[in-house]
């Protein structure tokens, strides 16, 4: 069982409540809160590995079909550097996304053990690093957008494609918009959760006695970042 949390009074009798505002009634000691939270976090990570599952196996089963297609639309999420075609964007926003995990670390550790500035200083580090990642994405789609290398029956980029009359690269683009969106979506709701953390931060809310939203919070961008490392290879080095 996890020890990141004290129990006070010899396992939580009614005492543990009043001298922790925190400590909700239906639990025992803040021992077992922290450990029924973070179940249920990890709960919530099993549901979203499903659902990004599906979505690499249809992938899957595309690139089965269009393997052509799939390998050179692929190219096209690539920019010339040094005359070399090199995955420029992808490449930045995993180590954007790397480091933001290790800022994620640094502030839980800074919550566990009293350091309250740190703490702030190290959400709002995170904070920054995913609205680079998110400037980065939006360069990129606005760069996707103006070539029509778009999703479905919105793909325009025929004329240049070595395959004509092929529904594959509009399927690859299908699936890069529905899988890099929905990763983005999540990594929105990871900034709003993590401006909420850093504002409680900063008003005294964590100590080394409750810090279980930002270790769960932190639990979930980790998992944000574990799902960009798999879907960069996917779709930034297929060949």
């Amino acid at each position: 069982m996890s020890t990141t949390t004290t129990d006070v009074q010899s396992h939580g009798g009614h005492g543990d409540h009043e001298h922790n505002p925190y400590h909700q009634h239906h639990f025992t000691t803040m021992e077992q809160q922290f450990d029924t939270s973070k179940l249920g976090m990890w709960l919530f990570i099993v549901t979203e590995i499903l659902l990004f599952g599906g979505l690499f196996v249809g992938f899957g089963l595309m690139q089965h079909q269009y393997p052509r297609e799939f390998i050179e639309a692929h190219e096209h999420l690539k920019q010339v550097i040094g005359g070399h075609l090199m995955p420029l964007y992808g490449s930045v926003n995993t180590i954007v996304l790397l480091i933001s995990s290790w800022t994620m670390v640094m502030g839980v550790n800074a919550a566990q053990t009293n350091q309250q500035k740190k703490t702030v200083r190290f959400l709002v580090l995170t904070i920054i690093l995913a609205c680079v990642f998110l400037v980065i994405k939006y360069v990129e789609y606005s760069h996707k957008f103006h070539d029509g290398l778009l999703p479905g029956i919105f793909y325009a980029h025929q004329s240049e494609d070595l395959i004509k009359g092929t529904h594959g690269y509009a399927t690859f683009f299908a699936f890069y918009f529905m899988m890099t969106g929905l990763h983005g979506i999540h990594v929105i709701v990871g900034i709003v959760l993590l401006s909420w953390l850093a504002i409680r931060a900063k008003r005294g809310d964590f100590n080394s006695d409750y810090y279980t939203p930002i270790d769960l919070v932190g639990l979930y961008w980790h998992v944000v970042d574990m799902i960009w490392i798999y879907l960069f290879p996917l779709y930034y080095l297929i060949s």
